[in-house]
């Protein structure tokens, strides 16, 4: 008995066809049945099916004798299912890749449910690829599974069948089965989830929904519309059958009246002769099913209840009319407004644009203004110290200005001083872009530091990653490019990738990253200090998490269950926690005050040094921490969903910085057994320090301004081998290791160096060394 049954109905879909059933065949996720149904389609569909059932045991062709519709289609091939379980498939549709695979993992995870729901993205003819706006219902934080009334939030969704993975006894024992005509998803999927004990939810895009150029059957002008009354009949009819299911009547009735208006209003739709024989019916249906609370308390809501209950439309037009013109007109003023804070804006920097150019200032800014810290961080101190001639400016917005020294200036995005600052300083410093409307002064020297080694793709490697570019303007992307005089660079790897991925004519500087270079110049008393104010207890070993952001997903990534990985390494281990800039939140402390949350910190390198070992998946923070030479265990649970979204420049797992864990399993016991920092390890580390770290050796800063403020070509200071690089020591390395991991490799002494004195506030380390 196969895992999956995919039911793939098919009519008129003969272009669509072959690319939808290749999507299932070709999952990674092999133990599946895929039954095509050909709903006596005039064009070569049933010729299309025979063929793939020809080359495939796993493809069951189903002919019908006439053709009976989606629903019916759909009802003969869960005749012939034997699955586990059931997932539709529209036959112009596809799964991604790995998408059964997920499927699966997901549902071994949550004590196999009654349904799972999961995500999909539309996919427009021109090649646009467009999430489902309402993904955050389908987080997978809390507990699962669960019933309907617990996140009530997933009727939100789009209610159709092809979302979702179901239980094939649950199907049997509910009775389930799709009707005749239009809209036949919609008894099916409010009765499923209402009535399933157990619901999971997969934050994952696992269906293309194809747009076609010419729409779908449902935008076509019919009176089969007129069959969404029917549906709504059976949906009701079955809560009638189940009175535990009451409660569910107000949204029901509250849904129903959504889509009835819906149907009306979009345009060509109904026949015009039928509009008015449409709201009548859509009247006594408001009548016959609404119940106290099913009418919404405002707002556009309100006025299509309206519509519905009494069936006038012209006052509808009319007040629809009202709303929108007072709407544009307060978006209007708004954009007068802001439209003339602009202008004004803009005329300062045009005149500032005409007077002399600053030598001796340089402006700063990371991450579209986020706080001190990063490559320009480190770039700035150096400045101050190798530089002091040059009066530096930080651009950041008001709620990271604590993290700017005191011997900066600081500056607000979008004010006259940031106008100012861009139209008259000399250096320009940034790990992303300026501002578009930046122009390039000739004397003006912009510095493009990056933010990291890349593993996954950047630039112009994404112009065939849709998911992941996300509409990005790659012509503006390269006008961006053409600003930069410098690029730097942490090794030869990156030179090669930003030189593809962001073409143009300027300069790379192969010295290092400036961020990397605290860890030679910190000693053990910065790093007991850092322990102390984050909350490490003594003698436990730290461990920094760090995942990196899915293209595929939308709330933020962390499959590692922290409580259970905690409790079965022992009370010794504590789990700093950093959760990626785009997640907006922490991730879940569920284990007793043992996970300390780190993501608000303002350095990640302070992070690096206060802790022992780093566990991440794919991002870039790998390759700095490797230069600390500390373990480094890679989780790559989604390795191929993650190369098929984002797409990557090396297989990670081939050429790793340490242990690699496939799962959470694999990661507890590379810690328990004391793999993490065991002799392979060390040997992997230093494999990929060699690559990745050649010249972060403490003085990446300090040749950058040595070479582009100060001109010195010749006599910078040179790299330091690794034999004589001396990073600070973790906390844990004097502490006795597990039996048998490798033991501890005694560093050298290293030169004398200046304490780092505690800072006052939440101040970089960078910034005090």
């Amino acid at each position: 008995m196969p895992r999956f049954s995919v039911i793939v109905p098919a009519y008129k879909v003969q272009a669509y066809l072959h690319e939808c059933l290749e999507s299932v065949l070709g999952q990674s996720y092999p133990d599946l049945e895929l039954i095509a149904v050909d709903d006596c389609s005039p064009d070569a569909c049933g010729a299309i099916i025979d063929e793939f059932a020809a080359r495939d045991a796993r493809v069951l062709p189903v002919h019908l004798p006439e053709n009976v519709g989606l629903g019916r289609a759909r009802n003969a091939g869960l005749e012939r299912a034997t699955g586990d379980y059931l997932i539709f498939l529209d036959s112009d549709d596809s799964l991604t890749p790995d998408a059964l695979h997920a499927i699966a993992d997901r549902l071994k995870e949550t004590d196999e449910p009654d349904v799972l729901v999961y995500d999909y993205a539309r996919t427009y003819w021109s090649g646009e690829v467009v999430r489902n706006q309402v993904s955050a219902q389908l987080t997978e934080e809390g507990p699962a599974p669960f019933r309907l009334e617990e996140r009530p939030g997933l009727l939100r969704l789009l209610m159709v069948v092809w979302n979702k993975a179901y239980r094939r006894e649950f199907v049997e024992r509910a009775g389930l089965a799709f009707p005749p005509g239009y809209y036949e998803d919609t008894p099916w999927t409010y009765p499923a989830l209402m009535s399933a004990e157990t619901i999971a939810t997969l934050d994952r895009v696992c269906v293309h929904y194809r747009q076609r150029r010419h729409g779908s059957i449902l935008g076509t002008s019919s009176r089969k519309h007129f069959d969404v009354f029917a549906q709504y009949d059976r949906v009701f009819a079955h809560v009638d059958a189940h009175p535990e299911l009451d409660r569910w009547r107000p949204v029901l009735f509250r849904r129903m009246v959504d889509h009835l208006s819906t149907v009306f209003v979009k345009r060509g739709r109904l026949p015009r002769g039928a509009r008015a024989e449409f709201l009548r019916k859509a009247r006594a249906h408001y009548r016959r099913y609404r119940v106290p609370g099913g009418v919404p308390a405002g707002g556009g809501a309100r006025l299509r209840h309206a519509l519905v209950r009494f069936g006038a439309h012209r006052t509808y037009r009319l007040l629809s009319f009202l709303s929108r013109t007072r709407k544009r007109a307060l978006r209007l003023s708004t954009g007068l407004l802001r439209g003339a804070r602009g202008a004004v804006l803009q005329f300062h920097y045009r005149v500032q644009l005409r007077l002399p150019l600053r030598a001796d200032r340089a402006v700063f800014s990371s991450y579209w203004g986020r706080g001190h810290g990063c490559n320009p961080g480190a770039l700035e101190s150096a400045f101050r110290t190798f530089a002091p001639h040059v009066r530096t400016a930080w651009i950041a917005h008001l709620e990271h200005h604590h993290t700017v020294p005191a011997a900066t200036r600081r500056v607000r995005p979008g004010t006259a001083g940031y106008w100012t600052a861009l139209a008259r300083s000399k250096y320009l410093v940034n790990n992303v872009n300026f501002d578009r409307r930046l122009v390039k002064r000739p004397g003006q020297i912009m510095i493009q530091t990056q933010h990291g080694t890349p593993l996954k793709r950047m630039g112009l490697d994404l112009q065939d990653r849709p998911a992941a570019a996300r509409g990005t303007d790659f012509a503006e992307l390269l006008r961006g490019t053409d600003k930069w005089d410098y690029c730097l660079s942490a090794n030869r790897h990156s030179t090669l990738v930003w030189e593809r991925a962001f073409p143009s004519s300027y300069t790379t500087l192969e010295y290092g990253m400036p961020r990397n270079d605290v860890f030679l110049k910190a000693i053990s008393a910065d790093v007991a200090r850092l322990r102390e104010t984050l909350g490490i207890p003594a003698g436990a070993i730290a461990v920094l998490y760090a995942p990196t952001y899915r293209d595929y997903r939308s709330s933020r990534h962390g499959t590692l269950d922290l409580d259970r990985v905690l409790r079965r390494l022992g009370p010794r281990f504590v789990v700093l926690t950093r959760a990626h800039p785009t997640f907006g939140a922490p991730l879940p402390d569920t284990a007793g005050g043992r996970v300390i949350d780190v993501s608000g910190h303002p350095s990640i390198e302070s992070l690096c040094l206060a802790s022992d070992a780093l566990v991440t998946d794919y991002s870039s923070l790998m390759f700095d921490y490797a230069g600390l030479d500390r373990p480094i265990v890679v989780h790559a649970d989604d390795w191929e969903a993650y190369e098929a979204a984002r797409g990557t420049y090396f297989d990670l797992r081939a050429f790793p910085p340490g242990a690699v864990a496939r799962s959470e399993d694999e990661l507890i016991d590379i810690f328990a057994t004391g793999h993490w920092r065991g002799s392979r390890s060390s040997q992997l580390r230093a494999a990929f320090r060699e690559r990745f770290c050649p010249y972060d050796d403490g003085r990446a800063a300090e040749r950058v301004v040595r070479r582009v403020v100060l001109g010195e070509t010749a006599g910078l200071p040179p790299f330091v081998p690794f034999a004589e690089r001396h990073p600070v020591p973790s906390a844990a390395a004097a502490l006795p290791r597990a039996a048998g991991s490798a033991p501890p490799q005694g560093a050298p002494a290293a030169a004398p160096r200046t304490t780092v004195p505690a800072p006052g506030g939440a101040v970089p380390l960078t910034e005090t060394l």
